[in-house]
């Protein structure tokens, strides 16, 4: 029974065929039309992100910008090849484009905080307040950063984490970068007791600082009391080196402060408080008297 209803369908399946060859031949081409399309449009997007990325990197452009832009521009131009290959099989583009506008404006107002990310992004590319390899501090965290992403950028931090923040909470924050410029000033509280002599103070440190070569004396340093403290005469120690041989040099300025402060015999004080004790035999007692 399969066999009877089945070739009759075909038959006239074929019947319409052959009366309309010429729209089916037209459709059949349309649709080889826009496959060819789709995959010349997938060309050109490789070969123009390919170009851009060569352009871009020739000119010493920060890689972050090269990654953001070579992928907004593969994007852009698959959009505009699917569009295209969907007019060629008749497809009205225009009421696509207004129903993809639609849809993206109620996306849109459904994803506000990924939009502002992405608004972000492009500021955070166009602006350039850090670039990929910089030591920056976002708030309250601190590392090297790996990479700026449409949505998000990616940090490293010291103790090799992997840390991914929100482009939007970025740009609503400070912004420290710390390998921006080539130098980088030390700050140190160096504090002495009350009876130490501020000129020996001041050249000891003084004289551990004209010891170090890392240290770059040209631009100056500062060696002077800066407070008085509640158990200590503070002094402000302040000097330039390279960003690469900052911590290097911090942790070895303290360290040969302290020893030179023990040689010379300057105490490095530690907070102190001081209790009277008043005699209190000789005052007059209360007579407590009980009633009832």
């Amino acid at each position: 029974m399969t066999g009877f209803t089945l070739f009759p369908k075909i038959k006239s399946g074929l019947e319409w065929m052959s009366g309309h060859s010429d729209a089916v031949i037209q459709f059949g081409w349309n649709i080889v039309a826009a496959i060819i399309l789709l995959f010349i449009g997938k060309f050109i997007s490789r070969v123009l992100s390919r170009g851009l990325e060569k352009l871009l990197l020739k000119r010493k452009v920060d890689i972050t910008i090269v990654q953001f832009f070579t992928a907004l521009v593969r994007y852009i131009t698959l959009a505009f090849s699917v569009v295209a290959a969907l007019g060629r099989l008749g497809i009205e583009t225009s009421s696509i484009i207004a129903v993809i506008g639609a849809a993206g404006l109620a996306v849109g107002l459904a994803l506000q905080s990924s939009l502002s990310n992405f608004a972000a992004g492009v500021m955070l590319v166009s602006l350039r307040p850090f670039r990929a390899g910089e030591v920056v501090q976002i708030g309250a965290m601190t590392g090297t950063v790996e990479k700026v992403h449409i949505f998000s950028t990616t940090l490293l931090t010291g103790d090799s984490k992997e840390v991914v923040i929100p482009n939007g909470k970025i740009i609503a924050d400070n912004i420290i970068n710390y390998s921006r410029h080539p130098f980088r000033r030390i700050d140190l509280v160096i504090g002495v007791g009350y009876q130490s002599r501020i000129a020996d103070v001041k050249s000891v440190i003084t004289h551990i600082i004209e010891q170090d070569k890392r240290i770059d004396q040209n631009r100056g340093t500062t060696v002077r009391l800066g407070e008085l403290g509640a158990s200590s005469l503070n002094f402000y120690v302040r000097v330039w080196v390279r960003n690469a041989e900052y911590w290097n040099t911090y942790y070895d300025l303290l360290e040969n402060i302290k020893e030179a402060m023990d040689a010379n015999h300057i105490d490095l004080p530690y907070p102190q408080m001081d209790i009277r004790v008043e005699n209190v035999t000789n005052r007059p007692q209360r007579q407590l008297h009980r009633v009832g």
